[in-house]
């Protein structure tokens, strides 16, 4: 009996192994499959990933061709402005300079000194109208405190009265602002 009994133990031992080896056989067919869905998975989630990189590459390359399209633009378009601003002073000018050629001509015909100054004074009063037409304003100098923001102080010199020590006494070359910008500072002798 004890060969029987052996036996049988050997073939359930046997039916175990291998319905355990079949059950880990399904087991692991089924991991298989798992592991093949995830693979499939892993891959159309990497072609999407790829399709959508491509999509955002090319989205940046238009955009950043559309920024570099517009600053050329607007680079052009500044040339152009700093060209074309300083048209409207020269046509106004041109009326001027044709007055001063007139009176350079007529200096060789007339005699009479009064007409000329007459004459000279009537350009420069068109002029200066003009550039106040356009926003230039003279720079009151003399007599004022020296200041920094609208005066250059070319000498100094020893002041007559304690009321005139820090003031402008002399204007040497005149300063001008433009629509409130010093555009040329006023060269001045300060007294000290």
């Amino acid at each position: 009996m004890n060969t029987d009994t052996k036996d049988v133990k050997e073939e359930n031992a046997n039916s175990d192994a291998q319905q355990l080896s079949a059950s880990e056989v399904a087991d692991d067919m089924n991991d298989y499959k798992t592991a093949e869905e995830k693979n499939e998975e892993s891959k159309e989630e990497e072609a999407e990933l790829e399709i959508k990189v491509v999509e955002l590459n090319d989205k940046l390359l238009r955009l950043y061709s559309e920024y570099d399209n517009y600053r050329k633009r607007s680079l052009k378009e500044k040339i152009e402005l700093s060209k074309m601003a300083s048209e409207d002073i020269i046509v106004s000018l041109l009326p001027i300079m044709d007055d001063f050629e007139r009176a350079v001509k007529s200096m060789n015909d007339v005699d009479d000194v009064q007409s000329i100054k007459e004459g000279i004074n009537l350009i420069y009063n068109k002029f200066k109208t003009l550039l106040c037409q356009k926003g230039v304003e003279d720079l009151k100098s003399v007599g004022e405190i020296f200041n920094t923001d609208f005066h250059e102080a070319i000498t100094n010199i020893p002041a007559e009265t304690d009321e005139m020590k820090g003031k402008i006494v002399e204007e040497i070359e005149k300063g001008y602002c433009l629509n409130g910008k010093v555009i040329r500072f006023a060269k001045v002798i300060v007294a000290n």
